[in-house]
């Protein structure tokens, strides 16, 4: 009888030990969860080899790390925002800021109405585009913009494009080159967003490029190529990025939405858009999903 009391009373202070063991673990584990800051990286270790213990264990590393992952996507998104709302009040400022100070000196010498108001009529254009390419763009992230992708003509949208800049084309000094070996050229796209880039790959070229433009396609990639302008050289690997300027002036106007617009209607249309320099020569290619 004797030996079966010591087995019971062992059995029993084995279990009391693990219960303790467990209660140890799950205070320690609850003491960390309270002390340690929320921004930490340091995660909970289960001492016990119980599997109940090590499941919870890697339950709440799993909940902490999503946390901090979620705590570090809302200050990168609270830091974007300041970004974007000092690049948006800059760009819309400058030209508003222009268009009022010409108004103001109408006053002064009304000789030079018809030059002050000429100037006031393109700072307002400017600000009218800056606002088209802000709504476009937000419209493009919400995903709010329907896209039809059919099988389209890809040199009509261009010619129109081109006809559409051909004042500032010829004011600039700058002759496109065209090199296309077909004139029937069809891709998958969006009609209204295919112009849309071109539009968009053109104004880039006449703001930030040297005088030339030449656009040829070949094997399903339509490319833009413009010599470069004197000064800093553009970063190929961030020049589809969202206000992205190689000149930290910001003074050759524009919102540095045109590449990011392009990018992201490419992208939305199956295709792909992407920059490579050459030498002196920048080159923007897009590809689509489909090829003719």
């Amino acid at each position: 009888m004797l030996p079966v009391l010591i087995l019971a009373l062992a059995s029993l202070g084995l279990a009391l030990l693990r219960l303790w063991a467990y209660r140890r673990q799950l205070e320690d584990m609850a003491r960390v969860l309270e002390e340690t800051p929320a921004q930490s990286n340091l995660r909970l270790t289960a001492e016990m080899s119980s599997a109940p213990v090590r499941r919870l264990c890697r339950a709440a590393n799993r909940r902490l790390e999503e946390g901090l992952r979620l705590r570090l996507e809302a200050l990168n998104s609270e830091r974007e925002l300041k970004y974007t709302m000092a690049c948006v009040s800059h760009d819309i400022r400058t030209p508003l800021a222009g268009a009022m100070g010409y108004l103001q000196l109408l006053e002064g010498e009304p000789d030079r109405r018809a030059e002050y108001l000429d100037i006031v009529q393109k700072r307002l254009a400017e600000l009218d585009g800056l606002l088209d390419q802000l709504f476009l763009y937000t419209r493009l992230l919400n995903e709010s913009l329907p896209l039809e992708c059919v099988e389209t003509a890809a040199l009509p949208p261009l010619w129109e494009a081109l006809a559409e800049f051909y004042p500032q084309l010829e004011e600039a000094g700058v002759q496109p080159e065209l090199r296309f070996d077909r004139e029937d050229l069809k891709i998958q796209a969006d009609p209204a967003a295919l112009g849309r880039v071109y539009r968009n790959l053109i104004a880039n070229a006449l703001r930030h490029g040297g005088r030339g433009l030449t656009i040829s396609a070949q094997a399903g990639v339509i490319r833009f190529a413009n010599p470069l302008a004197p000064g800093p050289r553009p970063d190929p690997d961030h020049l589809f990025d969202r206000f992205y300027q190689s000149s930290p002036s910001r003074s050759k106007g524009g919102a540095g939405l045109g590449l990011a617009i392009v990018r992201e209607l490419m992208e939305r249309m199956g295709g792909q858009a992407c920059a490579r320099i050459e030498g002196d020569t920048l080159e923007l290619s897009l590809t689509f999903s489909a090829g003719w």
